[in-house]
C-alpha cells in the first residue's frame, strides 16, 4: 500500500510540476495586447472578404435577373413587331380596298311607254 501512495505520489508531484510550469509560462506572456495592428487588419480582411462574397453572390444573381429580364424583353419586342408587320398589312388591304375605283351607278331614265 505504501508503493501505491508513492506512486500516486510521484503522479500528484509531476502534474503540480507542469501546473506551476504552464504557470510561469503564462505569466511570461504579459498581458494581452488589446491593438495588434496585424491581427485587427486581419480580422479586417477576414470582413472584407466574407462582405466581397456575399457582394459577388448578388452581383451574379443580379447579372442572371438581368439576363432573365432581357430575354423576356427581346421577345416582348418581337411580338410587338410582329404586331407591326400585321398593323401594316391590314392598312395596305385596307388601303387598297379604298383606292379601287368606285361603280358608279347611274340612274336610267325610265323608258317611255310606245303608244
Amino acid at each position: 500500500m505504501i508503493l501505491e501512495k508513492v506512486g500516486v505520489g510521484n503522479v500528484i508531484y509531476d502534474l503540480r510540476k507542469k501546473i506551476q510550469q504552464t504557470e510561469s509560462d503564462l505569466a511570461q506572456l504579459g498581458e494581452p495586447i488589446s491593438d495588434i495592428p496585424e491581427l485587427v487588419e486581419t480580422a479586417n480582411l477576414i470582413r472584407s472578404n466574407e462582405y466581397l462574397q456575399k457582394a459577388n453572390l448578388k452581383q451574379t444573381e443580379l447579372l442572371a435577373i438581368y439576363q432573365k429580364y432581357s430575354d423576356a424583353l427581346e421577345e416582348l419586342l418581337s411580338t410587338v413587331f410582329e404586331i407591326q408587320n400585321d398593323l401594316k398589312e391590314i392598312v395596305k388591304e385596307q388601303s387598297s380596298l379604298l383606292s379601287k375605283p368606285k361603280r358608279t351607278i347611274t340612274k336610267r331614265k325610265p323608258k317611255s311607254a310606245k303608244k
